[in-house]
């Protein structure tokens, strides 16, 4: 994201709209900030030629969140492009009890730096205004400690804005512990979903629920 009001594109921004895109001079531009600023634009390489005024893009109300249990492979990165695109306000990955996966001190920063960047990507594609924020790797307890949050599992009630923070599962499911945690829960559908496909629709649920695009139960 860049500064609205001088704005100049890093290196990976410049090689992607130039390269990638293959963006010509005085093709059309839209620059964020990433805080809820963007501003018309026009490419002319590093520096683009601004368009207009900036404009502020209202932060949607409530915020809505998911928190999602690690899982193996690239799955952590699909969970958060997939929520940026949603437009989730925040993606908090946190270790459950059968979570296959275990990040030391230095994979968790490598791997929050990753995260960080998907979100930035996709936050770029879809074009949104507002960078949804990519908490460190918590723990089961300190993501269900938070007032606002609900656990997804089987069974459960149907979403709702009152618990704006859903937990999804690891591939393993919910342990006896984790299950007798003081939460309420919430179901995301009539079967079984995979740990990523969880995460994604309890955003897209949120999210629709927040632009009264479904009604609540």
């Amino acid at each position: 994201m860049v500064d609205l009001a001088r704005p100049t594109l890093d290196d990976g921004d410049l090689h992607h709209l130039s390269r990638a895109l293959r963006l010509r001079p005085g093709d059309p531009l839209v620059l964020s900030d990433g805080v809820g600023g963007w501003r018309r634009a026009r490419f002319a390489g590093a520096e683009p030629e601004v368009d207009g005024e900036p404009v502020a893009a209202p932060r949607p109300a409530p915020p809505v969140e998911v928190a999602f249990a690690l899982v193996k492979g690239t799955k952590p990165e699909l969970a958060v492009q997939k929520l940026t695109e949603l437009g989730v306000d925040a993606v908090r990955p946190f270790v459950a009890a059968r979570s296959v996966v275990r990040w030391d001190a230095a994979r968790s920063e490598s791997a929050l730096a990753r995260l960080r960047r998907v979100a930035r990507e996709a936050a770029m594609q879809s074009r949104r205004a507002w960078l949804p924020e990519v908490h460190p790797v918590a723990s089961f307890a300190e993501v269900a400690a938070d007032p606002r949050a609900c656990r997804a599992d089987r069974g459960g009630a149907a979403p709702s804005l009152d618990r704006p923070l859903v937990l999804t599962g690891p591939e393993g499911g919910w342990d006896d512990a984790e299950r007798a945690f003081d939460l309420p829960t919430v179901a995301l559908a009539d079967g079984v979903l995979r740990a990523e496909t969880a995460a994604i629709t309890a955003g897209a649920l949120l999210v629709a629920l927040r632009a009264a695009l479904v009604l609540p139960a």
